[in-house]
């Protein structure tokens, strides 16, 4: 999977959906993951990502894609939940357990924004984050 797979994964919103409460780790991973990229804190971010992630971009690669995106936006204001879909299936990646989350967010320089943040269940159990988009 290519790095432009990773950042685009979010792209598509699977139409199989549940209840947010039946993987709560999902959520968990997902809001962790923001907090260290809100802090700058880049190269936890990939440090904590999931395998396909780190298998699409080098940790100097998010940094420098991280600093491109979030970097003119400014600081995050506000963040809330506005949509978390489960699917079996994404485009470009292999099936398995995936959560798309979507925030309505205001960042300093941009009022109305939404973030996807995507989440695949790894083999050990663990979710972790596998994309991220802003638009």
């Amino acid at each position: 999977m290519n790095r432009r797979n990773v950042m685009c994964l979010v792209l598509a919103l699977p139409a199989l959906a549940r209840a947010t409460a039946e993987f709560p780790e999902a959520r968990v991973a997902a809001v962790a993951w923001l907090k260290q990229t809100d802090a700058g804190e880049n190269a936890a971010a990939w440090a904590s990502a999931g395998s396909a992630f780190k298998a699409a971009v080098t940790a100097a690669q998010w940094q420098q894609a991280v600093q491109g995106v979030r970097g003119p936006l400014g600081a995050v204001r506000e963040r809330k939940d506005k949509n978390t879909t489960f699917t079996r299936s994404l485009p470009g990646a292999p099936d398995g357990q995936y959560a798309v989350l979507q925030f309505d967010t205001a960042f300093e320089k941009k009022a109305q924004a939404v973030e996807t943040v995507t989440a695949a269940q790894e083999p050990d159990g663990t979710w972790r984050v596998v994309g991220y988009f802003i638009r």
